[in-house]
Parts: structure tokens; C-alpha cells; sequence
């Protein structure tokens, strides 16, 4: 028998989402949307002098996995830089794409190990993980984007 894609602990998620305000003056920025279902998710990164996440916001109009993966994503990204997000983000990709048969190491993404069939939903739960890397990476950079 095969768990249920919106389980308990993914709606749970949902409720509580880490950073979910914008931030006012961002070093960076980015927006991920999911042309299949709509889903959106906006990402915003101040680094510290390390070169590390210091601050993070977000925006999320997204399903209930596009939520949950953006309070996994927002729980455990202060403190990261962009080489660590990149990894999270093609871990993310590559497990949900069955290239790799472990779940990634970002913590708590097992929960999403019954969406890995569906396809149609991996890219609302990879916006996050895509939109973070893409800040921080621009962040780094010096891009505003």
C-alpha cells in the first residue's frame, strides 16, 4: 500500500512556514513558478559577510506540497550559502526525477518521498529550493535581481 500524497505531516508544514514575509531591501530576489499547476514562490536573501544566508524572506502562493517544501526550505536556510542551497536544490531534483533512490540530505524532504511518482507535482516542491539557490547565487554575485 503506498502512503497518501498530502499526509499529515505535509499539511501540518503548511501552517507553519518560517519567514513568510518579504524582506524589505534584499540584496537579491527570485520568483519560481510552476507552469503546471500555477504554484508560486518568491524568495528573497540578505548574506552575511561570510557569504551566508543572514536573512530570508518569502512569498508563497503555492499547493499544499509547494508550502510544505518552502517551510523545509525556510526552516533550515539561515546560515547556508549559495554552494549549499545549489546541492539541496539538485539533490531535490534528482531524487524526485528517481536518480537517486535516498531522499536528499536538506533536512525533513523524506515527507515528499510519495510525490516522487506523480510527476506533475515536483516542480511546486522544487520552487523553493530553486528560487533560494537562485538568491543566494545573485546575492553572492552582487546581482539584484
Amino acid at each position: 500500500m503506498t502512503a497518501p500524497l498530502y499526509n499529515a505531516e505535509i499539511l501540518r508544514l503548511t501552517t507553519a512556514i518560517p519567514h513568510d514575509q518579504r524582506l524589505t531591501d534584499p540584496m537579491a530576489s527570485v520568483e519560481r513558478r510552476s507552469p503546471i499547476c500555477g504554484s508560486r514562490v518568491t524568495v528573497d536573501v540578505n548574506l552575511g559577510a561570510d557569504g551566508r544566508v543572514s536573512e530570508v524572506g518569502m512569498l508563497i502562493r503555492a499547493c499544499a506540497l509547494g508550502q510544505a517544501s518552502a517551510a523545509l526550505l525556510s526552516a533550515h536556510v539561515v546560515g547556508r550559502n549559495a554552494s549549499e542551497l545549489a546541492k539541496a536544490r539538485d539533490e531535490l531534483s534528482a531524487w524526485l526525477a528517481g536518480d537517486r533512490t535516498d531522499a536528499p540530505e536538506w533536512p525533513g524532504l523524506a515527507v515528499f518521498a510519495p510525490a516522487v511518482p506523480y510527476s506533475a507535482r515536483h516542480p511546486s516542491i522544487r520552487l523553493a529550493f530553486e528560487a533560494a539557490a537562485q538568491a543566494a547565487e545573485d546575492a553572492a554575485a552582487g546581482r539584484s535581481s
